[in-house]
């Protein structure tokens, strides 16, 4: 007797974690500020921040996050982060994300628009791998708006 219901606990814990992705509904990823720390002449780092928000009514924990950022179509640069991520559940969490950049590889309109202070189309797309209550996830995302 024992031995069905744990059978039976088993094939639900299955099914659970199978329909993670029906249950779960994806977070969403805005970029608020981008802050520059030069390093060298032609080099430096960007510290995106990024409002990450959790739609859902439990808690996401982020087990990696890498990602690309693109600015007028130009990419920036990439980069992950190494330590733990927790969304709590359906609010927003600031995180904020290290890039190294080289200036070589900017193209000319996204300089012109930091200068001048006009409108950047932003897109920032990567993957994350998601641990909830339920099970794991791995998780493709892009995000693309404006910033001023």
């Amino acid at each position: 007797m024992k031995k069905r219901y744990f059978i039976i606990l088993f094939a639900l814990s299955i099914m659970l974690v199978s329909c993670l992705n029906w249950v779960m509904e994806k977070p969403s990823f805005v970029i608020r500020e981008i802050t520059l720390k030069p390093r060298s002449l032609t080099e430096m780092t960007l510290l995106i921040g990024l409002d990450v928000k959790n739609p859902n009514c439990f808690d996401l924990t982020f087990k990696s996050f890498e990602y690309t950022v693109y600015l007028n179509n130009a990419e920036i640069g990439s980069g992950h982060l190494e330590q733990e991520i927790l969304i709590p559940s359906s609010s927003t969490t600031r995180v904020t994300a290290p890039i190294s950049a080289e200036l070589k590889n900017w193209g000319g309109s996204v300089v012109k628009a930091i200068i001048t202070g006009d409108k950047l189309l932003y897109k920032i797309e990567g993957k994350t791998d998601i641990q909830t209550f339920l099970g794991g996830v791995k998780l493709p995302f892009s995000q693309e708006g404006h910033l001023n």
